[in-house]
């Protein structure tokens, strides 16, 4: 690795840098302490074109520091209103990161392209206007195509063996070894370190040192992969701090930056109806011999419906639960409370600021009933159809033979990236979209079915679901064909304002393919997106007739 004079120069034993007491005692290593620098400092060094990768996931264990003093430094020097000093960066994260640091790049136009996923509204407004590259990918292969090079396959410039010219990453400690104990989530971060040419820490003072909560596994590429030696959530194989090469850290900045996380989207009627017919659909599973009494391990989206459902768990019948998830909310801090959940592992921890406080106080309730993985064995599909999870997440509209979007309105538009829904979903022993039936319009309270004749985009296949419910009702798939699957989702799913018009479609959509013998899927294709083109000609989802 390469460190320039004017990168040596902004680390501390060029200045008269002190580090603070709480920086001393989570820095074991006392060769990293030499290596304090200011985030201003480092801020300039950044250049255009530059691969960057920031740990992270959902919004927690983000750098704040260095993004927002290269922010700043952006800004007050009015580098991009010129062409020739204009500085836009190659963007790599395992999921979505705080809105302040992400939200606030894209605002400035700094992001050229951004992988795997987000979530942000000014990154999400970049995208959908054609100045920032964005490709979903599965949460679960996003850091193993990092390490096999598919990320720089077009970077002009740095070592052809690293994908990424930086990585700037949150600790919560450095080790006596100089390796990297993480905060409240772990994602990509591992990868991340592995592919970096430079490494930039910033050791967090202002959260606890988490250092225990980890379970982190080394990365390897085939031929030299190894199987995942895990047969229940609680099961260990890896260390509790992310090693790296001492070597290749330029930097250590102090952070005292909270998470930016916000409150939890409040449970709703319509969510708690959903989370309802869940419970009672699970205990039919277990009374009919199908699950144990103690479930099989749960995995949870994020959003209000997830908040309802879990919470409807911590007073539901269910004893033991155990939980493989990439992502836990503050219903999960109910969920340990009620005794009933006995084990947790995840990627990441996303609680509310009320949500965190309590947790660290309870530090010694919570350290032994909870891991944090990496997203590349948290999403392992291996994992997920070794343990039987049942997994659940929420789609923007699903189509009446159960095809799923969970990324692009009316086809086009990303609103946020497709994360790890589809690992679950497609390896999970039971795979349930749950979604409200209907959303609003600026026009019509039921303006928008999420039950559709056609999905616009397709993240999750009809092969991929087995349940779809709704707050109207459950639709068990199983073992039904599309012309079996159809009705059954309209009558249990649909919303009333919907469920004549969508019986039409599919009715006369039937009679129209058998006549031409095509009738395993039937579909008028002339009318298929009509619920879509309505919308956007007349803001609501409710047509007055098929042709």
């Amino acid at each position: 690795m390469r460190v320039t004079p004017r990168l040596r120069n902004a680390i501390s034993h060029q200045s008269p840098l002190v580090a603070s007491a709480a920086l001393k005692e989570r820095v074991r290593r006392p060769t990293m302490l030499s290596k304090l620098a200011l985030a201003e400092d480092l801020a300039p060094m950044f250049k255009d074109d530059d691969y960057i990768g920031w740990s992270g996931f959902t919004g927690v264990g983000y750098p704040k520091t260095i993004p927002t003093a290269i922010a700043n430094h952006i800004e007050s020097n009015n580098l991009q209103d010129d062409p020739s000093t204009k500085k836009k960066f190659n963007l790599f994260v395992g999921a979505s990161v705080g809105p302040e640091v992400e939200d606030r790049w894209a605002k400035l136009d700094m992001i050229a392209r951004r992988y795997p996923h987000q979530v942000g509204k000014e990154i999400a407004k970049g995208i959908n206007a054609g100045r920032i590259e964005f490709a979903d990918k599965h949460l679960s292969m996003f850091p193993q195509d990092l390490t096999y090079g598919y990320y720089n396959l077009h970077k002009k410039h740095g070592d052809p063996r690293k994908p990424l010219d930086w990585a700037i990453v949150e600790a919560t400690a450095i080790t006596e070894d100089g390796w990297i104990v993480p905060g409240a989530s772990v994602g990509a971060t591992p990868e991340i370190l592995q592919c970096a040419e430079k490494i930039i820490i910033e050791v967090n003072t202002h959260i606890p040192n988490l250092e225990g909560l980890h379970d982190i596994n080394q990365s390897f590429v085939p031929p030299n992969r190894q199987p995942y030696l895990i047969t229940r959530p609680q099961d260990r194989i890896g260390r509790t701090a992310i090693p790296i090469d001492p070597d290749r850290v330029v930097a250590v900045v102090e952070s005292v930056q909270p998470d930016n996380t916000g409150q939890n989207a409040p449970e709703t009627q319509e969510s708690r109806d959903i989370a309802t017919h869940l419970i009672h659909f699970l205990s039919s599973e277990v009374t009919a011999g199908r699950l144990p009494p103690s479930l099989l391990p749960l995995q949870s989206g994020i959003g209000n419906v997830a908040n309802s459902i879990i919470g409807g768990l911590a007073d539901g019948p269910f004893e033991r639960v155990r939980v493989w998830t990439e992502v836990l909310q503050d219903t999960f801090i109910r969920f340990f409370d009620s005794g009933k959940l006995e084990f947790a592992t995840a990627t990441s921890i996303r609680f509310s600021p009320e949500g965190f406080d309590h947790f660290y106080k309870n530090w010694e309730t919570y350290k032994d009933r909870l891991l944090l993985r990496s997203q590349q064995v948290a999403n392992s599909p291996e994992i997920i159809r070794r343990l039987g999870v049942i997994a659940m997440n929420t789609p923007l509209e699903v189509d009446i033979y159960a095809h799923a979007n969970s990324t692009n309105a009316l086809g086009s538009r990303m609103l946020n990236g497709l994360g790890g829904s589809a690992d679950f979903l497609r390896n999970a022993k039971l795979s349930i979209m749950h979604t409200p039936s209907v959303r609003p319009t600026k026009s019509d309270p039921t303006g928008i079915s999420c039950i559709v004749p056609f999905a616009s985009h397709i993240d999750q296949t009809e092969h991929d679901l087995d349940v779809i419910v709704t707050e109207q009702g459950l639709a068990d798939l199983r073992g039904l064909s599309p012309r079996e699957r159809a009705p059954l989702i309209i009558q249990k799913c649909a919303h009333p304002d919907y469920k004549d018009s969508l019986m039409e479609y599919y009715e006369r959509s039937l009679v129209e393919c058998l006549k031409r013998g095509a009738g395993h899927e039937p579909h008028m294709l002339r009318n298929a997106f009509k619920f879509h083109t309505n919308l956007m000609e007349h803001g609501t989802m409710k047509i007055k007739k098929w042709d």
